[in-house]
């Protein structure tokens, strides 16, 4: 993406570090030994100063900064979860701190955490959390620039600055091995593509959401992109549209498969060139979902799946 380092370095501007005075004789030993403050702005316009760039007890409100977390190879360093990170199989093992939307703040700070990561859902939290001396720091990426940027601002709050740099260099390359392939695209050559999120009622992903991002970059043209946000859709909708690629998002909760079977066997969609040709597809919902590393393992099954004949 063009844009993709000139994004991450405007938030990163954001970021102010301030050098702690350091008053030993000045030897290399001592120099090392005083503690640098960091202080950033976060997601949420948050000032928050870092006492401790190098925390050993951190927890995660949140599935996607888990995954960050682990590929920053900071997996033994993390305490608590929610109960809803399952990725990568070692967070499961993880003490966890309740729910996503509700974390229970009695156990998060009996964990004495050096740093927890939230999100947009625990504005509340975080102001209580702060008021005990803990250090939080709010990560809420809307974007796929945004999504890198975060990976470096937490590998920046952690001590990871090498291996955040290692990862989205990885990102980046993945992401352009996509886009340079579908940017020269007419439209005419653009698939038409729909994205069902759930199927009673039909639920899907519109402009600004990850999902129509990641359509977009991968050649195809979201045929809900004039709703906002995650919206309810109308299958008149859908069939006006007529989908040449119908992609499922599955493994949401005990739902699993239902709208990937619902796609294949609703009457009403016989018509739909994506029906007629077979090309009706699963992925799985945590990796488009997601701002985190595998989002862009998302793209490339997306692009995969779009435009199989430019795909290696």
């Amino acid at each position: 993406m063009k844009n993709t380092l000139r994004k991450i370095g405007a938030v990163l501007m954001g970021i102010v570090i301030f050098t702690g005075i350091l008053t030993s004789c000045g030897t290399a030993e001592d120099t090392m030994a005083v503690p640098t403050p960091l202080t950033i702005t976060d997601h949420f316009g948050r000032v928050v100063t870092i006492e401790n760039t190098n925390p050993q007890r951190i927890v995660s409100l949140a599935p996607s900064n888990t995954e960050i977390l682990f590929a920053l190879e900071l997996g033994d360093r993390i305490v608590g979860v929610t109960d809803y990170c399952n990725y990568p199989p070692e967070a499961a093992a993880k003490p966890s701190v309740g729910d996503y939307t509700e974390p229970n703040l009695e156990v998060i700070i009996s964990m004495e955490p050096d740093l927890v990561l939230a999100t947009d859902e625990h504005e509340t939290e975080m102001a209580q959390l702060e008021s005990h001396g803990i250090t939080v720091v709010g990560i809420n990426p809307t974007t796929i620039d945004e999504v890198l940027a975060s990976i470096t601002l937490v590998g920046l709050i952690t001590g990871q600055e090498t291996e955040a740099a290692a990862l989205v260099g990885d990102m980046q390359a993945r992401i352009k091995a996509v886009t340079d392939k579908t940017d020269a695209l007419s439209e005419a050559e653009k698939t038409r593509v729909f994205y069902i999120i759930w199927h009673d009622p039909i639920w899907t992903a519109g402009a600004g959401s990850f999902a129509n991002a990641l359509i977009e970059m991968a050649g195809g043209m979201n045929i809900a992109r004039d709703l906002s946000g995650y919206a309810d859709i109308s299958m008149e909708a859908v069939l006006a549209g007529n989908p040449q690629v119908i992609i499922a998002g599955v493994g949401m909760g005990t739902g699993e498969d239902l709208p990937l079977e619902y796609m294949k066997t609703e009457p009403r969609l016989e018509v739909v060139d994506a029906r007629k040709d077979n090309r009706i597809y699963s992925v799985n919902m945590d990796i488009v979902g997601r701002p985190g590393p595998r989002i862009v393992e998302a793209l490339e099954e997306f692009f995969e799946l779009i435009h199989p004949e430019l795909a290696d």
